[in-house]
């Protein structure tokens, strides 16, 4: 039987490389993650202040920042196997200068630049990994996929929170990013031999008459901006949906320890369940999204429920000593939240790879990171003085405002490149 042109199969190929970006951006997520769970120790047994901790947290993501962008242009330039691996090989050495500030010194400063250039490095897998997504994989596939992509960065924070404190704990500061380097070491050959690039679309001839053929090579080859406002408002949405994320990335742990009472073991244990969970979350949703035939419409409801968990979370936060077994209702709802707020990913980054096309992927998704990490740069610091002032319910209530506003601003169908 003839296979349907919308339905060819996946190359083996496409599930290894799937596989190895997996690791790849998991490995450059932990370090990313690796000083958000540090907070509990810096202002709980040092006194560091919560802006400034939050702050120290925030400096991987602001040297993501500045180099997405770069990266995806590279990637689009250059393939993605030695994007990823050599800045795979970059995150290992900025580790390696993390665990030598920090025993060097107590002075915070060297660890963050360490960190901040930490960061700047592991932007490459954000970058190329979505975009081997997209040229190995058909389009009914991509969904499930990229979803199954979308686990890394889950993932990776979840392997901060369970490894982090303990590792803090035993080995202290220095040795946590001693073990990060290791793994970011041993993943980076991994996919130094096990990484190939996608094949690449082929221009038609120039002499051919312009065909629907043509014209969508055409349009993947100009600047996907230009067309119209599809990109933007997605890469738009994707900022005010993060804002839950990284809020309770950064402060799940901490509220749950001195807003609730449990112990800083138990609480990484549940905040790496609950990214866990959430990084299954992310295939379901993509694969829902390939049922459905349509990524906006999923990522609409995504938005919804992200509105509704904030609200809940605010709610039990302010009312967990008067609310039977309180203690355990605050876990389950954290649990609930996060999953759902990391929900959106898988979506919006398929949705800017297919409406970019194969030429532009790259630099796109670039772009989506950036406007992602800029949000979350602020998080650290700005929900750490919000905290500080109004509380944790109040902050949480008014980080729902984030998923109601980005509501309308969701496109009505999906593009395609």
């Amino acid at each position: 039987m003839t296979q349907s042109p919308h339905r060819e199969p996946v190359p083996s190929r496409a599930w290894v490389v799937l596989t190895l970006g997996l690791l790849a951006q998991a490995a450059g997520t932990m370090l990313v993650s690796a000083p958000i769970y540090l907070i509990p120790m810096l202002h709980l047994d040092r006194g560091v202040p919560l802006a400034a901790a939050g702050t120290l947290a925030s400096a991987p993501t602001l040297g993501m920042v500045l180099t997405l962008v770069l990266w995806g242009a590279a990637a689009d330039r250059f393939g993605e196997r030695w994007v990823i691996a050599g800045g795979l090989a970059l995150t290992a050495v900025a580790a390696a200068g993390a665990a030598w500030a920090a025993a060097a010194t107590a002075d915070l400063v060297p660890l963050g630049i360490a960190l901040f250039f930490g960061g700047a490095a592991a932007a490459s897998t954000n970058a190329a990994s979505g975009r081997v997504v997209v040229g190995w994989f058909p389009r009914h596939r991509r969904g499930l996929a990229m979803g199954v992509r979308q686990m890394s960065q889950p993932l990776g924070v979840a392997a901060a929170a369970v490894a982090v404190p303990p590792l803090a704990a035993e080995i202290h500061t220095d040795g946590v990013f001693v073990v990060i380097g290791a793994i970011l070491a041993a993943i980076t050959l991994a996919c130094a031999f096990g990484i190939r690039n996608p094949p690449r679309p082929v221009a038609p001839p120039a002499v051919l008459a312009p065909t629907s053929t043509t014209k969508t090579t055409a349009r993947t080859t100009t600047n996907p901006y230009r067309a119209d406002s599809f990109l933007a408002r997605i890469h738009a949405v994707s900022i005010l949906l993060v804002l839950p994320q990284f809020a309770l990335a950064t402060f799940g742990m901490l509220w749950l320890i001195t807003g609730l009472g449990w112990n800083a073991t138990a609480a990484g244990l549940l905040m790496g369940i609950a990214q866990f969970v959430g990084a299954l979350g992310r295939i379901v949703i993509g694969g829902v999204s390939d049922r459905v035939g349509e990524r906006v419409r999923v990522l609409r409801w995504v938005a919804i429920a992200g509105v509704a968990v904030m609200l809940l979370l605010a709610l039990v936060g302010a009312a967990h000593e008067i609310i039977p077994a309180g203690l355990v209702v605050g876990g389950i709802v954290l649990v609930i939240a996060t999953v759902v707020s990391v929900a959106d990913n898988g979506l919006a980054y398929t949705s800017v790879a297919e409406a970019a096309g194969s030429a532009w992927a790259g630099r796109a998704l670039g772009v989506q990171n950036t406007g992602q990490f800029i949000a979350a740069s602020a998080v650290g610091p700005g929900l750490g003085a919000a905290i500080s002032l109004l509380g944790y319910p109040l902050v949480f209530g008014l980080v729902a405002l984030a998923p109601l506003i980005a509501l309308p601003l969701i496109p009505k169908r999906d593009q395609h490149g």
